[in-house]
């Protein structure tokens, strides 16, 4: 079911000459994706990159910027393997890391239910867990990759362009994209810094917050930060910099209240209802 919509669900055939289920599906998806769109500029849709590019599939024609295709039958879990972990953690601090586009379909129908991308500028080292090297007797012993895990990435990290089989409003896609860009121009430790916060204040599961809900993440941000001795200033500080971006209103005596447009605050609560 698509509506009036003329963003694609179904699945193209890919191409006979793909022997390999894993083939097909990622010259199908890949394929599919390339007709959805640009979430950063609104471009149309999206170009594919050479066969065997080191890090991203697809790249915008129009604001150039690259994005990485996963796929999945059903949901995503709390974590995605990626590549190497060296190389991962070489590409955080690059000024063409790919966006991570995250897909899921369902194989019976050949239709695609879920779609959300996380900007590059969400990714930190928070995010990535090194995995335990090949055993020797793997083709490629010794090798080390990594997992990307979702569960530390804050829901205004996950811009959902497709919930349910239903396409989320292309102005509601740029609002979410363009309400977190300020990120991009701070340092990987600033990043991770306020994302950590951004995280807290999100798991408070309210709108409306005092700075005493959010020091309840103290001990967590201490894990994170061991050689902070000082996260409680630097709460205050992080909230400081999202107040001054539009993230979060201040609204007095230590209260704040999520700044951001209506449709999005209903996606960055936990619990927050499916396709509404």
């Amino acid at each position: 079911m698509q509506g009036d919509d003329d963003r694609p669900l179904g699945f193209e055939e890919a191409p006979v000459h793909f022997a390999s289920g894993s083939q097909k599906a990622r010259v199908t998806t890949e394929l599919w994706a390339r007709r959805i769109g640009c979430p950063s500029c609104g471009a149309p849709t999206l170009d594919p990159l050479p066969n065997n590019s080191p890090v991203g599939d697809l790249r915008c024609p129009a604001c150039r910027e690259e994005y990485e295709l996963k796929s999945t039958k059903g949901r995503f879990g709390p974590r995605v393997a990626d590549g190497a972990y060296a190389t991962m953690i070489q590409r955080l601090a690059a000024r063409n890391n790919p966006h991570l586009m995250l897909l899921s379909y369902d194989p019976f129908s050949r239709e695609a239910t879920d779609l959300f991308v996380v900007p590059k500028h969400f990714f930190v080292l928070d995010l990535i867990e090194e995995r335990k090297p090949l055993a020797p007797t793997a083709r490629r012993a010794g090798w080390i990759g990594c997992n990307i895990n979702l569960s530390r990435v804050p829901q205004s990290g996950r811009i959902i362009l497709l919930r349910d089989r239903q396409w989320m409003s292309r102005e509601s896609i740029r609002a979410q994209w363009d309400s977190t860009v300020f990120l991009r121009d701070r340092t990987l430790e600033a990043r991770g810094w306020l994302l950590a916060v951004m995280k807290a204040v999100e798991a408070i599961g309210r709108p409306s917050f005092n700075l005493e809900d959010v020091y309840a993440a103290e001990s967590r941000l201490q894990a994170i930060f061991p050689h902070n001795r000082n996260v409680r200033p630097k709460i205050r500080q992080q909230l400081q910099v999202l107040r001054d971006q539009g993230y979060l209103e201040f609204v007095g005596r230590g209260a704040y209240r999520l700044g951001a447009p209506d449709a999005l605050l209903a996606g960055a609560l936990p619990g927050a209802r499916r396709g509404a």
